[in-house]
């Protein structure tokens, strides 16, 4: 188990990142999948288990530390929760048959059920060990698949999160001393939590590339969101429209997300990685490949290397294509975070496809690909105005390129 002492962030003495002398790991206990809210919900823990399956029968967890996690402590989710909203949540998972939907508890979207706060507590704990361990060199990447949950707000649990794993990691950052951090969000739904939470801080820069707010939950994130008065520019915002496919989402994540994260030069990057953005998923209206989300997760691996000595941690995130899409996602950026990329020509495994009929009833994917290309037009080829996507492009460049002294028509 790790060795992070019992007590919160404002009680360590400031660090600088430290240089790596580990490689690459994996926060995972199976207790991680004790975020259950039930059977019928699309939340479903079981994905987590094709994930780490599949990781496993390819061989990609041999090259991860696999290393366990602790539960965030109250005085660490006081960094970013109200201790009002803890305590019901506290009360709420002794008693699951209540509700509070005032604070957003017992509503469709986040039932009450039992151990919900040490669950919860327990991501958040093992996002914020993947943090320690990568800002203090203890290892150069690091990946929480269970964690992610990036809709959670100070005081209510929102969009089936109930603590902010990634909040309470950003501020155990800013803690010990960060001043440069870059929040990276690429799922199909807008990071909301994670943005409010630090909208006035100019120490973190959030990025969101998602489905436009006119068409998905939670409506927000225009690209008019650019932060607030004294940290300008450090929200940025890429709405999509719906229908985006591989191509179109790749050429939007080149036309912005390098350029701001050269400009700003974090210390570190936190990316979230909801592979809801499939065209499979239930729940969104985008329209990637499992081959155009790999191409993410290497240009965000890219990105680190380049920009902050490699310093990154993954999470997980939605996702509710649950046999289909998620564990062949996930078991590509496990690849990625481990420096050892899976072929997307590969075979899954049969011992997985087995896992796969015993525990869902259904056929299993038989490759590691759509047999999708990720190939893109970039930006510096020309804008048409004429297409939806472009206009949000270049809006989303205009809005904030000159707040972080970027020229956003080069």
């Amino acid at each position: 188990m790790p060795d992070r002492a019992p007590h919160g962030p404002a009680d360590e003495a400031e660090q600088t990142p430290g240089q790596a002398t580990g490689g690459p790991c994996l926060v995972f206990d199976d207790r991680l999948t004790g975020y259950d809210f039930g059977a019928a919900h699309p939340m479903a823990p079981v994905r987590v288990d094709l994930t780490m399956v599949l990781a496993g029968e390819l061989g990609v967890l041999d090259h991860l530390e696999v290393v366990g996690a602790e539960p965030a402590t109250d005085e660490e989710l006081f960094t970013v929760h109200t201790p009002v909203y803890v305590e019901k949540v506290r009360k709420l998972s002794v008693h699951p048959t209540h509700a509070d939907p005032s604070v957003g508890l017992g509503t469709e979207d986040n039932p009450v059920f039992g151990g919900m706060h040490d669950a919860s507590a327990l991501i958040a704990g093992a996002t914020l060990e993947a943090v320690r361990r990568v800002w203090t060199g203890q290892n150069t990447h690091a990946v929480n698949v269970s964690g992610g949950l990036h809709h959670a707000m100070p005081g209510s649990a929102s969009g089936f999160c109930i603590y902010n794993d990634l909040g309470v990691g950003i501020a155990w950052l800013l803690a010990q001393g960060a001043q440069k951090i870059v929040y990276l969000d690429v799922d199909a739904h807008h990071g909301d939590g994670v943005q409010a939470m630090f909208y006035d801080d100019p120490r973190v820069l959030t990025i969101s590339i998602h489905e436009g707010p006119q068409s998905l939950f939670p409506g927000t994130g225009w690209s008019t969101e650019t932060g607030a008065e004294g940290a300008e520019g450090t929200a940025v915002n890429v709405p999509l429209p719906p229908g985006t496919s591989d191509a179109g989402w790749l050429r939007a994540f080149h036309a912005v997300v390098p350029d701001v994260i050269r400009e700003f030069g974090p210390e570190i990057i936190i990316s979230q990685h909801g592979c809801d953005s499939h065209m499979d998923d239930p729940l969104t209206n985008l329209m990637l490949s499992v081959d155009g989300q790999r191409a993410s997760y290497l240009a965000i691996r890219d990105l680190a290397r380049e920009v902050c000595g490699g310093r990154w941690v993954a999470t997980g995130g939605g996702g509710y294509a649950v046999t289909e899409v998620v564990p062949r996602a996930w078991t590509h950026l496990l690849g990625i975070v481990a420096e050892h990329d899976v072929d997307p020509e590969a075979a899954t495994s049969q011992g997985w496809r087995d896992h796969v009929e015993r525990l869902r009833g259904v056929r299993a994917p038989q490759r590691m690909t759509d047999g999708r290309s990720a190939s893109f037009r970039s930006w510096e080829m020309g804008y048409d105005p004429a297409s939806w996507l472009d206009r949000n492009i270049l809006a989303a460049r205009t809005d904030t390129f000159p707040l972080l002294g970027l020229d956003p028509h080069l």
